[in-house]
Parts: structure tokens; sequence; C-alpha cells
């Protein structure tokens, strides 16, 4: 009797799997299709908040719910506050009309079927290469935003290889307006060598090496990251350790000629030392995974 009560207990299982057995499924397909490795998604249409949460597959993911019905907020992020994930993902109101971003923020905008987003704002809030997936009843319609010719990237300490500082971005003007705000917001010591001690930019991703030590005092030890953030609206990608880099006591802030330099992006593709005596590494500028070392 007990095994024939297990036996259709797992059946019914087989048959219809719980809710979140399909939502995490859903979730993993949408992410699988999209192409998208991190940043921000929107949900349009989160109802419940179930495949929302199941959106943020890892921690390069923060995500936001959109709601039509007000009277579901509450219940939704209930939701997400019991299942401990509330913050990282979160729900919120629209008016069905315009989304609430600043213009090229969403690297993964998900639009459930039958919500009311039109094609021209999908595009507003999209970064260059973000990905908007759009459910009909005829299934996931994948579309990305285009690169804009007009839009240059700073793969080295001085543009490019040659070392001539000036790019050929004509994107780039008087600011409008503030696109994101990142931490830390303050630097470890004004007389000291600068927290930063390089950056790049490629393919809508920033990569530096920051010194996140404390900012009490200086002379407490110093805490070297490599940090992949989105350049479009600041999400922290990944962080890789530094072990050992150069002293933060250095008397000028540019600290030594050679730092600034130690960091290089190509495409999809970063190279960098990951301490001051280490050889250079490939890693993947997505995921920060280590591809290759050149001794």
């Amino acid at each position: 009797m007990k095994f024939a009560q297990l036996f259709f207990a797992a059946l019914l299982v087989i048959l219809f799997p719980p809710t979140s057995a399909w939502t995490q499924g859903d979730a993993k397909s949408i992410l699988e299709k999209s192409g998208v490795k991190g940043g921000f998604v929107v949900h349009v249409g989160a109802g419940d908040g179930s495949l929302t949460a199941a959106l943020r597959a890892n921690e390069s993911y923060l995500v936001h719910g959109l709601v039509r019905d007000a009277a579901k907020v509450r219940e939704a992020r209930e939701k997400l506050h019991d299942s401990g994930v509330y913050g990282l993902v979160s729900i919120d109101t629209w008016n069905g009309t315009h989304l609430p971003y600043v213009e090229g923020t969403v690297n993964l905008l998900v639009v459930s079927e039958g919500e009311p987003v039109s094609e021209s704002e999908i595009d507003r809030v999209l970064t260059p290469l973000g990905v908007a997936m759009t459910k009909s009843a005829d299934g996931w319609k994948r579309h990305q935003k285009p690169w804009p010719d007009t839009m240059d990237e700073w793969t080295h300490y001085y543009y490019d290889a040659k070392g001539n500082a000036a790019s050929k971005d004509s994107e780039v003007g008087p600011p409008e307006r503030l696109q994101w705000l990142g931490s830390p917001r303050w630097s470890r010591h004004h007389d000291r060598m600068a927290s930063m001690s390089a950056q790049v930019s490629s393919r809508g991703r920033l990569f530096y090496i920051m010194d996140e030590g404390s900012r009490t005092s200086i002379l407490l030890p110093s805490k070297f990251n490599l940090i992949a953030r989105d350049a479009f609206n600041g999400t922290i990608l990944w962080k890789k350790p530094i072990e050992q880099w150069s002293t933060n006591l250095w008397p000028l802030k540019t600290g030594p000629t050679s730092l600034t330099r130690r960091l290089v992006a190509d495409g999809e593709r970063i190279f960098v030392t990951m301490g001051v005596t280490e050889a250079v590494s490939m890693l993947d500028g997505a995921s920060g995974a280590a591809l290759k070392t050149f001794p």
C-alpha cells in the first residue's frame, strides 16, 4: 500500500511538476535564448514574482519586476521577502505605457504575454547589445539592440595600443543627467595612491582595479579587486581579489607608471596581471573565468 502511494505521488510530480520547477525551467530557457550574461533585468508582467525571482540566475544579475495591478505588488513583494531575495529582486507598479527607466539602462527586458510595451519603448530602455524577450501565442521572440556606429570603446590606458588618447566616439558630450551611482563614493586618501589604479571599457562593460580597503585610515591594509561592472547601469558583474598590488602609501596619486597599463580589454576578453609579480592572464569578460595564462 505504501509503495503504491509513493508511486502515484511520484507520477503526479512528473505529470504536474510544482510551479517553481516550471519557473526555473522557463527562466533558464529565457536567459539561454537571450544570450545575456548578467546585468540589469526587467520583467514586465511579473505576476506573483516567481519567474521574476528565477531570472536572477546568479550574483551577476539585478532584477526588477513590474506589475500593472497595484493590489498584487504587496503579495509579490512578500513572496520575494520570504524567499530571502528581496532587494536584489524587487517589484513595483507601472502605468502600462512608459517603462520607469532612463534611456539605455536595461540589459534584458522580459515582456510577458499580453503586456502593452511598444517597440519604441523597448528600444528606448535597452542598452546597446541589450536584448528583449517578448512572449506571444507563438512563443518567445528575441530582439537585440545594435551597437551604435557612433559609440567607441576604450580598451587601453591611452585608448588603444597606439597610445594616442583620442577615441572615435561621437556620442560623448556635456552631461545631461546622472545615469547611475556606484560605490565606493570616496577614495581612501587624498595625498596617497588613488584607490583606482587601472580602468578600461569594452562591449558595454567597465573593468577596473580598485583598492576597497577601509577609508578610516590609509595605514590599514589594502583590499585590491579586479571588478567588472555593466557600463550602462553600474551592475557589478563579478569581482576577483588581487592578493598583492602596489603599496597604498605611494606618495603620488597616479601610483607606479606600469600599473595603469596592466589591464587591457579585447571584445569579450580581458588581459591582466592578477598580482604585481604575476604573469598575464586572459579572462572571460562576462564571468571573470580564467581562460589562459601566459608565462
